[in-house]
């Protein structure tokens, strides 16, 4: 079902633990890692998802020249996260319910998003929902509108990690066994784990020798 939501995909980071190249639009499966993530928020929207871009901004835009997309753009992304959370909700759709999405969660899909949004509506009652997987928090997070102009008014707490941490009255934890909520990619051996685990099917053919 889709819901007043608007999705908000961060990817405008450095990726330095990946040196020089900009992970986000390394192939993984059948597509670049952030079409992904781009495509499954797209799933559960109503609205173009907003990408906030930075680093490496005209690659990110030419990977994306296909797809419905709003972008915004960070021209603070080298002084951490928390910029691009702000740009991000500055300048998404106005909706009732913000999915603030990493861009390099390539594990995340349709399916994954729809039972975190489910959670929210269910139990959040205002407060921002987390998914935990193991006693670890995850991502995409969700985002009431009320949650959304606090953070705003809020530098000290605008980073999503630094809100749950420091308010944790404001949080709803949703409960999950599905690790594709904390399976991201930030150095090589988690993207050569990814392609493992991603690759395209392949079809089998019965040939006779």
């Amino acid at each position: 079902m889709i819901r007043d939501t608007a999705a908000i995909v961060l990817a405008a980071g450095l990726s330095r633990r990946m040196g020089e190249v900009n992970k986000l639009l390394l192939c993984v499966g059948d597509d670049i890692l952030l079409r992904h993530v781009v495509n499954a928020c797209a799933a559960v929207s109503d609205q173009p998802v907003t990408v906030v871009v930075g680093y490496q901004e005209d690659a990110v835009k030419n990977a994306l020249s296909d797809s419905n997309v709003i972008f915004v753009q960070n021209n603070r992304f080298e002084e951490g996260q928390m910029t691009s959370v702000d740009a991000g909700l500055r300048g998404a759709p106005a909706a009732s319910t913000y999915l603030m999405a990493l861009g390099d969660q390539p594990k995340i899909t349709a399916d994954c998003l729809s039972e975190l949004l489910d959670a929210h509506h269910a139990g959040a009652g205002g407060r921002i929902t987390v998914p935990v997987v193991g006693g670890m928090r995850g991502n995409p997070i969700v985002i009431p509108a009320a949650q959304r102009a606090r953070m705003l008014a809020d530098p000290i707490n605008l980073g999503c990690r630094k809100l749950t941490q420091n308010s944790p009255e404001h949080v709803h934890e949703f409960t999950t066994s599905n690790s594709s909520f904390v399976d991201d990619i930030d150095t090589p051996a988690e993207l050569a784990l990814a392609r493992f685990q991603l690759q395209p099917q392949r079809t089998q053919t019965n040939e006779t020798p």
